[in-house]
């Protein structure tokens, strides 16, 4: 399935079908806030998803995933975070988000990464070359699920902040 499946830069015609698509996604999740889709709008409309790219498939979108800058409490500049990352229910486990993943980070290296955070699964993420690092976990986040992939470079000194829309979501 996955092999027919196309990554490509959002386009403005894609903005409402991404919003549905990640709130369908998320819907009933255990680890899920609800407020995915609200927070892919609220980093659009602030000038903050340096890379948001959808899967197409026949002409519909099946995946999302967005990438925003984030802040090094050392100063540190070059890090992005992850997410979220988002497939329709029916599309899931086909290797969809795998790609996105691989195809952001790819994207993001070549805008001079230095390295990628997220608060998620380590049992899925850790095949991406992310790495525990409660140590660099903001305030509020839970530690034991923050990680950190570094692109060059290494580890700053400190946490590592995700952009504010992502504390703005009410």
């Amino acid at each position: 399935m996955a092999s027919e499946i196309e990554i490509r830069p959002e386009r403005p015609a894609d903005i409402d079908a991404i919003g549905e698509l990640v709130a369908s996604a998320f819907l009933g999740m255990p680890y899920a806030d609800g407020d995915e889709a609200d927070l892919v709008e609220a980093l659009r409309a602030q000038g903050a998803l340096s890379v948001s790219l959808v899967a197409q498939s026949e002409g519909a979108v099946v995946g999302h995933i967005a990438f925003s800058p984030a802040r090094a409490s050392d100063g540190m500049p070059g890090w992005y975070a992850l997410g979220p990352v988002a497939v329709l229910p029916a599309r899931q486990r086909a290797g969809i988000g795998s790609k996105l993943v691989r195809a952001g980070l790819e994207a993001i290296s070549g805008l001079g990464a230095v390295g990628c955070i997220l608060t998620g699964n380590p049992d899925y993420y850790t095949r991406f070359g992310f790495v525990p690092a409660p140590q660099s976990a903001p305030p509020g986040e839970p530690s034991e699920f923050f990680m950190v992939k570094l692109l060059r470079g290494e580890l700053p000194v400190g946490s590592i902040h995700f952009h504010d829309a992502f504390g703005g979501i009410a």
